[in-house]
């Protein structure tokens, strides 16, 4: 079956969309937003991580650059039931930036390796990697093969890779997903020099025949955005990518659904869709 991903979003994969999303595809992966491994240890822990087991699969992304804390917060989030966990390599905030962890992690692959096999070690679940192909406004795939070479050695071998540099301290998050130019072409060659590696594609990707195209060349393909403005999207995907048995619900089905249980929010959303499709 062809992997098919939702991104991590700040603000956006919260336990209300995701439950949203199952009412249109029973099969896409799902990704919690991230969340800080120092929250996850110190934090309302139910609050942060409790969710319904209609989301799964689920997977959760974490941020940060303790292995130690890392590890430790895996161990709890493998407690909670995730299905995996993904450490987060690609964020191009300054707030992310100054706590040691996002897209600078780039810079010191062992660090970022050293992170991921004792998180591996220390729980029974998959650990992933999401990044970007590089920094700053030097295109060099070399780097990229280099990290990944890098990360792999450590014996990690699912990789998400938002097919974009990450420019720090000059351009925004949202500028940093518009403005580096989009190099699929990396990410299909990381898949010709590694094809024992799990390659999943992410950046700028929104119908179906574009993620027909980028199957032809990795293993997976995540949608970021167009999942939260477009939700019913996936509706096709479960068809025709997917090509699952779920019996397929319409978009009166699903808002209706949603009202019987109270989700004002996905209600809203799916109506919203009803009115522009």
């Amino acid at each position: 079956m062809p992997k098919v991903a939702i991104a991590p979003m700040l603000d956006w994969t919260d336990r209300h969309y995701r439950y949203f999303m199952r009412k249109i595809t029973a099969n896409t992966i799902l990704y919690t937003e991230m969340i800080v491994a120092d929250a996850i240890i110190h934090g309302n822990q139910n609050n942060l991580l409790e969710h319904n087991v209609i989301e799964h699969p689920l997977i959760i992304q974490l941020g940060g650059s303790n292995p130690d804390k890392l590890v430790t917060a895996s161990q709890i989030c493998e407690q909670y039931g995730y299905t995996g966990i993904n450490l987060n390599v690609g964020c191009p905030s300054d707030r992310v930036k100054s706590g040691k962890f996002g897209a600078c992690l780039m810079n010191d692959a062992h660090l970022v390796g050293k992170c991921l096999i004792k998180m591996q070690k220390s729980v029974s679940i998959p650990v992933s990697i999401k990044q970007r192909i590089g920094l700053g406004y030097n295109e060099d795939y070399n780097f990229l093969k280099e990290f990944v070479q890098t990360i792999q050695e450590y014996g990690i071998t699912q990789f998400i890779i938002h097919a974009r540099n990450a420019i720090l301290g000059t351009l925004t998050p949202k500028q940093n997903r518009e403005i580096p130019p989009l190099r699929y072409d990396y990410v299909y060659q990381l898949k010709t020099d590694f094809p024992h590696l799990n390659i999943m594609i992410n950046g700028g990707i929104k119908t179906i025949d574009e993620i027909k195209t980028h199957l032809q060349y990795v293993d997976g393909v995540m949608i970021g955005r167009e999942a939260y403005y477009n939700p019913y999207l996936f509706n096709k995907i479960e068809q025709f990518i997917i090509k699952s048995q779920t019996t397929y619900t319409n978009r009166l089905e699903i808002v209706m659904a949603q009202y019987a249980i109270g989700d004002i929010q996905g209600c809203y959303k799916e109506l919203i869709n009803l009115i522009h499709k």
